[in-house]
């Protein structure tokens, strides 16, 4: 018996936007694993580099994002910032946030100096915060700057100890007046302060990225085969 093979217009429409819509997920998924990767191999390369010092930072700023620094200078005490829902191990709480003044230079670094949990009984009342006092050697690895979450509202003015959701070094720079560089520094030397410092690796999360890819390539792979099966059964029953 010959086969057939009938065509409807609205599952042909339905099989074109899921392959579409699955092609398109799937590659951005692909370039998203291949930007880890690309972010883990700076890491390593740069991870081996002998830490910069203040100096060297003030001299030029150009490629020194997953460097480790190594900073002389001194926090801005009253311009403490926290950045809201940033979970540690399933524990809600804040990254506090704080200028860095180098030393012997009118340039800022924005600092992550840490994470604190948050009070469950009032979110807004934070923990007592111990910052070190006048000048300092500070540690810590640059990055481009803190991972961004889903903004919730409009986003609130800068302003001493206030509470942001997310922050972008140039805004900041603009609302407290303080010349910064384009990076934000991740703390990771001990200052007797009471926050951790269990940093999230960038790079984490390139597999994650293929299966997602995978799922959505195959989500388009099965819509064909569905429209094609069905597409025989229609010309074989007519």
């Amino acid at each position: 018996m010959p086969y057939s093979f009938r065509i409807r217009l609205i599952p042909l429409l339905v099989t074109i936007v899921l392959c579409v819509l699955g092609l398109s997920l799937g590659q951005w998924q692909s370039r998203r694993a291949l930007e880890k990767d690309e972010i883990a191999s700076a890491m390593r390369q740069r991870g081996q580099m002998p830490p910069l010092e203040s100096t060297e930072i003030v001299a030029s700023s150009k490629d020194i994002v997953y460097r480790k620094l190594v900073l002389s200078g001194s926090f801005v005490r009253e311009w403490v910032l926290y950045l809201d829902n940033r979970p540690l191990h399933g524990v809600a709480g804040f990254y506090v946030l704080m200028p860095f003044k180098i030393q012997g230079s009118a340039q800022h670094v924005m600092v992550v100096r840490g994470w604190q949990p948050r009070n469950p009984a009032n979110r807004l009342q934070m923990s007592a915060l111990t910052t070190p006092e006048g000048i300092i050697k500070l540690e810590g690895v640059a990055r481009h700057g803190v991972d961004r979450v889903m903004q919730l509202g409009q986003p609130e003015a800068i302003s001493p100890g206030v509470i942001v959701q997310n922050l972008v070094v140039a805004d900041a720079a603009k609302q407290t007046g303080l010349r910064m560089f384009d990076f934000v520094l991740e703390q990771t030397s001990d200052s007797s302060d009471g926050l951790q410092r269990d940093w999230p690796m960038p790079s984490a999360g390139a597999d994650k990225h293929r299966a997602y890819a995978f799922q959505w390539y195959a989500l388009s792979l099965m819509a064909v085969i569905f429209f094609v099966v069905t597409g025989f059964r229609r010309g074989k029953n007519r």
